[in-house]
């Protein structure tokens, strides 16, 4: 089987990073995925070295992509555009919609026109995120399939295999809080800010480390802003970290003692929390839904009320300066991933989907030939 997965942005982000991984997985299984993208945000890296990528914004290249490669089924995530590239391929296979956008608003476009094409399914990553799409579209069956991760990628890296010379350095005597994803108006960096500065006036065993952000649109407010509050000190900024070197970034947070933060104020999923776990890392984060379905409160990480920096900061301090805590956390957030987020559960899901809808399309079409 072969699958064309179209999206208009490559970034390195959750979205892509879990396409890598079931790419993999399912590749292992007869399936070979091909992606095609309109805009690159430095996402690249991710993604060349598992399977074939197109980047064009080209309509014409983009119709001829699709007419070309006789694909046995289109996904599309979150791409209005996608529907009339499709059309005008004469493209008559099954097609699979993916809703990752977590904010009604922009969600909205990429549902409410399919021009004229009736997809199979729709397929979210979170009991959250399909709540959403209820709002918008009750007539397609829709399929929650959460975002695996890799744990032989992935992994709590042993003391000894660490590559403590890549950066970012780990700094001696001090706990890593780790910030880690885009610069925006979602992921809610003013509130990293304002826990840094309250945890600069309160101690100076902390260090945060702000991971990504080098294509971010607010990349340039948040440079000046972390300037101007004087948090160069506590705060080090990491624009970009190869996607390969990530397990041992987490590797050493998690040899500090320290744990992830997540200020976001909404998701649908998550990628970095399950990265995170299955690394040993605990998680940080605000109690809302989908962090719910993924971070076990009080097992796995610590969740704090709504977008309470005093509350969040009171969380972070709970697990750095507990180390049977964070022992304890470290090892359950592993078992945890295992069990639920592990490529191999969660991308046979997808898979058994995949194979069923399209071998139901193929079945239709000769009916109809017949």
């Amino acid at each position: 089987m072969k699958v064309l997965v179209i999206w208009r942005l490559l970034t390195v982000g959750g979205v892509n990073a879990g396409w890598r991984n079931r790419s993999i997985y399912f590749k292992k299984h007869g399936i070979h995925t091909e992606f095609l993208y309109t805009t690159d945000h430095g996402g690249l890296h991710i993604m060349e070295d598992i399977a074939p990528v197109y980047l064009s914004k080209d309509e014409d290249e983009i119709v001829n992509i699709i007419k070309q490669n006789s694909y046995d089924a289109i996904i599309v995530v979150d791409t209005a555009s996608a529907y009339k590239w499709i059309t005008k391929a004469q493209f008559k296979g099954p097609i699979f919609v993916e809703a990752r956008t977590p904010e009604l608003i922009k969600l909205k476009p990429h549902l409410e026109k399919f021009r004229g094409i009736q997809p199979v399914s729709i397929i979210v990553p979170s009991l959250y995120q399909k709540r959403l799409v209820s709002i918008l579209v009750d007539s397609i069956p829709t399929h929650v399939i959460y975002n695996g991760v890799d744990s032989s990628f992935f992994r709590a890296i042993p003391h000894e295999e660490i590559d403590y010379k890549s950066v970012p350095i780990l700094p001696k005597n001090k706990k890593v809080v780790a910030y880690i994803g885009r610069l925006d108006k979602r992921k809610n960096w003013p509130m990293l800010l304002e826990i840094a500065k309250r945890i600069k006036n309160e101690r100076n065993d902390i260090e945060i480390w702000v991971v990504g952000g080098a294509q971010s649109v607010q990349r340039e407010e948040f440079a000046a802003k972390w300037q101007e509050e004087q948090l160069t000190d506590i705060i080090k900024w990491f624009p970009v970290i190869h996607y390969q070197q990530m397990p041992h970034m987490y590797a050493k947070i998690r040899e500090s003692g320290g744990c992830t933060l997540a200020t976001t104020k909404s998701e649908s999923f998550g990628n970095t929390f399950i990265e995170s776990m299955i690394c040993g890392v605990p998680v940080v984060a605000s109690r809302m839904m989908p962090v719910t379905e993924i971070v076990k409160n009080g097992n796995t990480g610590l969740l704090y009320r709504g977008q309470n920096v005093d509350d969040a900061k009171r969380q972070l301090y709970k697990i750095i300066d507990n180390r049977e805590l964070h022992e304890k956390m470290s090892k359950a957030s592993i078992e945890h991933v295992l069990k639920h987020f592990e490529i191999e559960v969660v991308a046979k899901q997808y898979v058994d989907l995949l194979m069923q809808l399209v071998q139901q399309d193929e079945g239709s079409d000769s009916e109809v030939k017949s």
